[in-house]
């Protein structure tokens, strides 16, 4: 069941990027192992991650769609709900709210949502939270836009 659900998954993906000469989402599986998926998201504009590029690791369980994806940064972000070391990310559908009716693509949807509207009060990165929680809006933009200059532009992102 599984794998048919992710080559369907695959097969409108690939569709979806044809139409757009510069997808905000690119997900691609690992040519030797469908349960392996290397993916991409365009940092959301009015952001502080805007004009980066973040790369993520998608690791599909055998149980999906019944179980979630483990899905990571690889490139470095300053956000309250990613883990600065990991890349963990702290999102509820991946974890207690994850419903079969999800894909990789619309999880990915809402880790963009993500990136817009942080939430400081479950933060995997405290420093970030804090300066959320703290109301110190300047501060965090700054250190999160630093993070995207250094770790998710174009020449960077080529690079991790």
């Amino acid at each position: 069941m599984s794998s048919n659900r992710l080559l369907k998954e695959s097969r409108d993906l690939r569709a979806e990027m044809a139409k757009s000469n510069d997808p905000e989402i690119i997900l691609i599986p690992d040519e030797s192992n469908l349960y392996h998926w290397r993916g991409s998201i365009k940092g959301p504009e009015g952001t502080p991650y805007e004009g980066g590029t973040f790369k993520l690791d998608l690791s599909v369980p055998r149980q999906y769609p019944l179980s979630p994806p483990h899905i990571r940064f690889v490139t470095k972000i300053f956000h309250p709900n990613v883990h600065a070391k990991t890349g963990e990310i702290c999102l509820d559908i991946l974890k207690t709210a994850w419903s079969p009716a999800w894909t990789l693509s619309s999880t990915c949807r809402a880790i963009l949502l993500l990136l817009s509207h942080p939430e400081p009060d479950s933060p995997l990165n405290c420093d970030a939270g804090n300066l959320l929680r703290n109301g110190d809006n300047r501060g965090f933009r700054s250190m999160a836009k630093m993070y995207t200059n250094l770790c998710a532009m174009e020449s960077q992102a080529s690079r991790g």
